[in-house]
């Protein structure tokens, strides 16, 4: 299946992971057998906890979640979970499947955190995963007023097409399938022309000021090239887990919060992280 992609999508310096790659991805079932032991504790803490004890102290900022290509929110159901035990105040994006334009997608969550910081009188952390991420940081660098920081798992954002040919192929068929007549699919437009353009080059921008940023990425990523998902402006932390793992590997989520904690305790800056 011939690709529609933009040769500017994969720059110099980046690649496509290899089939081996691919096959890392298998140890999703590890780290779901990890969260389900993990919530297995967490259910026998709250029971033997007094009920006067459970409360946690509630973040400042709330958190939107934003999902990768191909997903929903559902797939950031457990990251959710996890955040909202240590104190955060969670949202969804409303994205029922990230497979239409993304330039659509982020007027989609524009919008969401719009409403959010109206109703909580404050701006908004964005945790993005893969595309989710990317369309984070686009949005942040047009809406600072909205935005305090983002968290990107597996972001590609120095090279969106530095993904598997397989991925590129389930690309392909939304062209096709938009070429047709079907709403709600992604154009060529949107990995080859203006629109494809204009997402490439914000998510390139530099970050305003009093935004921070938390590039989270794994050598074990089987579908998109890691180099490509750290970015310069950011603070770049590895784990170890697979590129669909890190929605809802505990040790991820740790990590996430973390980083959230920090950019809303004003930490800008650190060396890069290595992750158990």
């Amino acid at each position: 299946m011939t690709s529609v992609l933009a040769p500017y999508l994969l720059p110099d310096g980046f690649g496509r992971p290899a089939l081996a790659a691919l096959l890392r991805e298998g140890s999703v079932v590890t780290e779901a057998g990890r969260l389900a032991v993990q919530k297995g504790s967490a259910r026998r803490t709250r029971r033997r906890t007094p009920y006067a004890a459970r409360g946690v102290i509630r973040a400042a900022e709330p958190v939107l979640l934003v999902p990768g290509f191909l997903a929903g929110d559902w797939t950031l159901l457990e990251m959710a979970a996890g955040l909202r035990q240590r104190g955060f105040r969670t949202y969804r994006s409303h994205i029922r499947a990230n497979v239409s334009c993304t330039l659509k997608a982020a007027a989609l969550v524009e919008s969401q955190l719009e409403r959010i910081a109206d109703r909580r009188g404050s701006r908004v952390q964005i945790v993005g995963h893969s595309l989710g991420g990317m369309i984070a940081r686009g949005i942040a660098v047009r809406r600072p007023d909205l935005v305090s920081g983002i968290v990107t798992m597996g972001s590609p954002m120095l090279a969106p097409a530095a993904h598997h040919r397989l991925l590129t192929g389930s690309v392909t068929v939304l062209n096709r399938l938009s070429a047709v007549g079907l709403a709600g699919f992604m154009s060529a437009e949107c990995v080859s022309g203006p629109c494809a353009e204009t997402s490439f080059h914000e998510v390139r921008e530099p970050l305003p000021e009093g935004v921070a940023m938390t590039n989270i990425y794994s050598r074990r990523d089987g579908i998109v090239d890691w180099k490509a998902c750290i970015d310069p402006q950011g603070v770049a932390i590895q784990v170890r887990a697979s590129h669909i793992g890190m929605a809802l590997d505990p040790r991820v989520v740790l990590v996430v919060g973390d980083a959230l904690a920090r950019h809303t305790a004003g930490v800008a800056t650190l060396s890069a992280v290595e992750s158990a």
